[in-house]
């Protein structure tokens, strides 16, 4: 294997020497950034790759509502978002918590400000600024970006394998970094096409799941002609988990042509995703008027309609119209919405059963992943040393509200630094060969 003069970057064609790319950070979203900013302040020659043109295609479109960068919960309120994971999460937030991750980002020129709802956005609401100030800091620093670098494992040698304009391309590195995301985005770059090469190397795999999806409800082909696209707000969504105990929250959801999907239905869908697989399906209760008591509801409905239709009565006297109606027709029998108990009754506890989660690639993130156990404190593979994950392909989820991107980040620092550390102790020994991430 011939290697060039150091800082260089040759990537061979099949069949000719590979040369040494030092640090290969292969995935150009927040966690590979991180990761590559990390490694080369710790003095590590980085090559980032990415099969895109240009990095942070996700993030960029995440912040097309208004970036969400991180929340301003307390700490222990924040951890207990990731569920099962807190404590490992809890881990890495340690070392980079939310209020680390905006004075990062004040240091590259974009103050925040905490909204309404707690969350966390840059003062203009953009990703770009953030974006192009990040990568012309790398750059600066010494970090090599390789786009439309198509990562397809490991050759016989351990050689990275990359197709680039059509040709095979092959990289030695004496540390790789992994940050290709989870399945949910495959435009733009997040395909799990990794899972693959690393399951043939023995690393263990959970299977890839939709997270902060939405889910399919048998809707008449009435309801959804007229109701699609949607919201229904404000609304209170009641989920009940097998051994009985309820979990209420209020906000907003959106009513999709095969069922519903928003910010309140992505805050349980893990619950929801995991009770269906264990269940064939699962029920959640809405309540339609929230602020208002089932007695008075039944009350007001109870007086006299006279002419007036049913849907003018019910917003007359309980304040439900359109959406919330419409809810009421699909799930109500024709004798049923004729009777002021049952409808009241049906208005503060709606039920509605959800089928199936929306397929991958239409979720928002991915559940599932490089397993935990796989991976050691610095987030490197046990089965592949030298070889460190980072961000969402590890086995993790968090519902919407900047919790995803701030455990992105911080688990990029994580394998950043451990890659330069590894590589910085394994090649100050003559003895020990750096490339230990052969297959």
């Amino acid at each position: 294997m011939m290697q060039t003069e150091r800082g260089s970057l040759r990537a061979a064609a099949c069949g000719a020497p590979a040369t040494i790319a030092h640090v290969a950070v292969i995935g150009g979203g927040p966690a590979g950034l991180m990761a590559a900013e990390v490694a080369r302040a710790a003095g590590a020659e980085v090559d980032l790759f990415d099969r895109m043109g240009s990095v942070g295609r996700k993030f960029l479109i995440a912040g097309k509502g208004g970036l969400n960068l991180t929340h301003s919960d307390p700490f222990e309120t924040f951890t207990a978002r990731y569920g099962v994971r807190q404590p490992e999460i809890a881990r890495w937030l340690r070392g980079f918590d939310a209020d680390a991750l905006r004075e990062w980002a004040r240091g590259l020129g974009v103050d925040t400000f905490v909204g309404s709802s707690g969350r966390v956005f840059p003062i203009d609401l953009k990703a770009a600024p953030l974006l192009r100030g990040w990568v012309r800091r790398l750059r600066a620093s010494g970090v090599r970006f390789h786009m439309h670098h198509d990562w397809r494992g490991w050759d016989q040698s351990g050689a990275l394998r990359f197709v680039h304009e059509g040709e095979e391309r092959r990289v030695a590195a004496d540390a790789v970094v992994l940050t290709l995301g989870g399945g949910s985005w495959p435009v733009l770059g997040s395909d799990g096409r990794w899972v693959a090469p690393l399951e043939q190397r023995g690393v263990d795999v959970a299977p890839l799941a939709p997270a902060n999806c939405g889910f399919d409800v048998a809707w008449s082909e009435h309801f959804a002609k007229r109701h699609a696209g949607q919201p229904v707000k404000p609304v209170v969504l009641e989920w009940r988990c097998a051994d009985g105990s309820p979990t209420r929250r209020q906000g907003e959801f959106v009513i999709s042509a095969n069922g519903v999907e928003g910010s309140l239905i992505y805050a349980f869908s893990a619950q929801l995703r995991d009770a269906i697989a264990t269940h064939g399906a699962t029920e959640i209760r809405l309540d339609l008027a929230p602020g208002r008591e089932l007695e008075r509801l039944a009350r007001e409905l109870a007086r006299p309609r006279g002419h007036r239709s049913l849907s003018e009565h019910w917003r007359r006297h309980a304040g439900i119209e359109g959406v919330k109606a419409g809810l009421l027709y699909e799930v109500l029998a024709k004798d049923e919405r004729e009777d002021s108990a049952r409808v009241a009754a049906a208005i503060k506890s709606l039920p509605l059963t959800l089928l199936r989660p929306r397929p991958l690639d239409e979720a928002i993130s991915t559940a599932g992943g490089v397993r935990f156990d796989a991976l050691d404190e610095h987030l490197m593979l046990r089965a592949l040393p030298g070889v460190f994950c980072a961000g969402e392909m590890i086995d993790w989820e968090a519902p919407t509200g900047g919790y995803l991107l701030t455990a992105c980040f911080a688990s990029g620092r994580i394998a950043g630094a451990g890659a330069a550390s590894w590589l910085a102790a394994t090649t100050s020994d003559p003895h020990v060969s750096p490339r230990r991430n052969d297959p």
